[in-house]
């Protein structure tokens, strides 16, 4: 038989007492993958933590779960844009196909040329800006007009044509044929037909860059001409050819499919969150009290921080985001990540471009001890409408606690002296003789003053007088005008009836004898003629 490995109760007892028995703190807290997480939230845990403590909120939603209206509202289409109709026309047509009020594109493209669009709808068309600024990369083919004497001569003038480079716009564009500065960033030769005089190849360049004048320029270079033959957008800011991009048949088939079925899958598909287009910009999680705040303009504090990305720097562009992943707005560091770090208070960020709607979230300032007491003080009538003191109604207390940065000034120091009523001042004047240092003291004598104020109020007195004579002075002028004018109206009509009289009396003779006069001359001079002519 098996030993017996039951304890007594003495062995239990001793070993209790022998052992250290308690929980001891961990450092270790459970890992949370979120790099599967979707839009902004992806690799959240990795943000820098300013504070974890935040109620939250039953309101806003991830961006992949809002209702198919808000969905549509807040959307952006990666299209491919067909060759031939201009990026306007497409744009219409999709605003036409989705029934949407808004529609805007990430940057022109010509009619011929293909590729990536950004179309943004409604709500999103406030980040067009941004992307249409933002880098484009193109693939473009090449046509020389005759054969390379090398065919290594291509690559390196394509690597000559990099940097800061001066273009004009083509003859047949739609802007002022101006000389410009734009910066090739990166090119690359892809393939090179030496039969066809054909060459392909990539660049990345800034928005705005003219592909048309750069193979232009290649062209110059190489010493045997060149143009561009076809053209595409691989990449337009944020997304490119790789990223879901779809086709005008595809967004015509997808609403097709909603309207007669209500299957919102392909429509879902088609068009994607507009937080997809700002995963490159670095991210300040927002607390959900300070959300409605933020899109009503007030500037993020550090109270209401969370969360926030590591080597973020002072005027930097950062998205603010809240707790579900939502883009509230685009905006301008005050602060880089040291000292959000380590200040207590201050401005975190100010609002460049507001995205999110006003009221999503609600509202959360005005919640504080005083503000509630200010609220209860403008009910009882104690404060008007507005907040402001009431003299004889609001409280000595209010007014000596309160300070309304808004409206008062503060002080140039602490008074130790009581409260007395002050006269109102007239004008500058009175003041004189007690501010200006140096001045002797009978200057500043009750008898000194009231000779001052007997001066000031003559001085009143005189430049009424004045305003009044001149009021009076330009009320006849007016009246002078007037008759003038009646005056005017009345000879002009006396001296047309005199006309006439003169006429009707002795005119008619006078008009006769003016007309045979005439015959006369014309007569003679028809005979000299004829007899000119005769000769």
């Amino acid at each position: 038989m098996a030993p017996s490995t039951t304890l007594t109760r003495q062995q239990v007892a001793s070993a209790q007492l022998d052992g250290d028995y308690s929980i001891k703190s961990e450092n270790t807290q459970p890992k949370l993958d979120t790099s599967e997480w979707p839009l902004l939230l992806k690799n959240y845990d990795k943000l820098l933590v300013r504070s974890s403590h935040f109620t939250p909120i039953p309101s806003g939603c991830s961006p992949l779960k809002r209702d198919i209206t808000s969905y549509i509202k807040a959307g952006v289409i990666n299209l491919d844009k067909p060759s031939n109709p201009s990026s306007h026309e497409v744009v219409a047509w999709l605003r036409r196909i989705l029934r949407v009020e808004k529609t805007g594109h990430s940057g022109t493209l010509d009619p011929k040329v293909t590729g990536c669009l950004i179309v943004c709808i409604d709500r999103a068309t406030r980040l067009v800006k941004s992307q249409q600024g933002a880098g484009k990369e193109y693939v473009c083919v090449l046509r020389l007009h005759s054969a390379l004497p090398e065919p290594t001569a291509l690559p390196r003038a394509l690597q000559t044509l990099s940097g800061a480079l001066f273009q004009r716009p083509p003859l047949i564009s739609a802007v002022k044929r101006q000389l410009r500065i734009r910066t090739i960033y990166e090119s690359k030769l892809l393939e090179f037909d030496e039969k066809r005089n054909l060459a392909v190849f990539w660049v990345s360049c800034e928005a705005g860059t003219y592909i048309r004048t750069l193979c232009v320029h290649l062209g110059l270079i190489l010493g045997v001409g060149g143009h561009m033959q076809e053209l595409r957008r691989v990449r337009s800011g944020a997304m490119s050819e790789n990223d879901d991009i779809v086709t005008m048949h595809d967004v015509l088939d997808a609403q097709w499919t909603y309207d007669n079925t209500r299957d919102e899958s392909y429509l879902r598909r088609v068009i994607r969150p507009l937080e997809c287009l700002m995963v490159g910009y670095k991210r300040i999680v927002v607390k959900d009290s300070a959300v409605n705040a933020v899109c009503y303009g007030a500037k993020l504090m550090i109270p209401g921080l969370l969360r926030y990305e590591a080597d973020i720097g002072i005027n930097e562009e950062v998205v603010l985001m809240t707790t579900k992943g939502e883009a509230i707005a685009l905006a301008i560091a005050q602060m880089s990540t040291v000292e959000l770090a380590t200040c207590d208070h201050g401005v975190v960020a100010k609002v460049k471009r507001c995205i999110m709607e006003r009221d999503t979230y609600p509202r959360r300032w005005g919640l504080g001890p005083m503000a509630l007491q200010k609220k209860k003080m403008v009910k009882d009538g104690k404060l008007s409408k507005f907040g402001e003191k009431i003299e004889g109604v609001t409280p000595a207390e209010w007014s000596k606690d309160y300070v309304d940065y808004n409206r008062d000034q503060p002080m140039a120091g602490p008074s130790t002296s009581p409260a007395k009523p002050v006269a109102p001042v007239t004008s500058a004047s009175t003041l004189a003789p007690s501010v200006t240092p140096g001045e002797p003291a009978a200057e500043s004598s009750p008898s000194k003053e009231k000779k001052e104020k007997k001066k000031d109020k003559e001085k009143k007195r005189k430049r009424e007088s004045e305003v009044g004579d001149v009021s009076m002075a330009n009320d006849d002028g007016a009246k002078e005008e007037e008759e003038d004018e009646d005056e005017r109206k009345r000879r002009r009509k006396e001296e047309k009836a005199a006309k006439k009289a003169a006429k009707a009396a002795g005119g008619e003779d006078e008009d006769d004898e003016a007309k045979r006069e005439k015959k006369r001359l014309k007569k003679e001079k028809k005979a000299r003629e004829s007899m000119g002519g005769g000769d």
